[in-house]
């Protein structure tokens, strides 16, 4: 059996990022990192025929309407020493957690 040559997968020309607001109502921009927001945009520019628009739209779909609205959705934060001390928040998303929403109606 022959092994696939060993190819490093192109860059996104997309940065994909939430803006969020903390407890005192200050803003902040933070990037997505995961590697699963590349290969969703990746899937969906090859379904869409190369589309770019197409599969930007399908991400925005996915992690804004599909996690914001309908799971409850969790952010998996880190941070990379290239920023640690040159940036105002060096933190950035490197994964997301989406369980289902559940409604407690009871306490039994």
């Amino acid at each position: 059996m022959e092994e696939e040559p060993f190819e490093v997968v192109a860059k996104l020309p997309y940065k994909f990022s939430y803006v969020i607001e903390d407890e005192n109502g200050v803003s902040s921009t933070m990037m997505i990192e995961d590697w699963e927001i590349g290969a969703l945009y990746r899937n969906t520019l090859a379904a869409a025929e190369g589309n770019e628009a197409v599969a930007v739209e399908k991400v925005r779909q996915k992690y804004f309407d599909y996690f914001v609205l309908k799971k409850d959705l969790h952010l998996y934060l880190g941070t990379t020493k290239a920023f640690h001390y040159r940036s105002k928040n060096p933190f950035m998303i490197i994964g997301t957690f989406t369980p289902d929403i559940e409604i407690q109606t009871s306490l039994f």
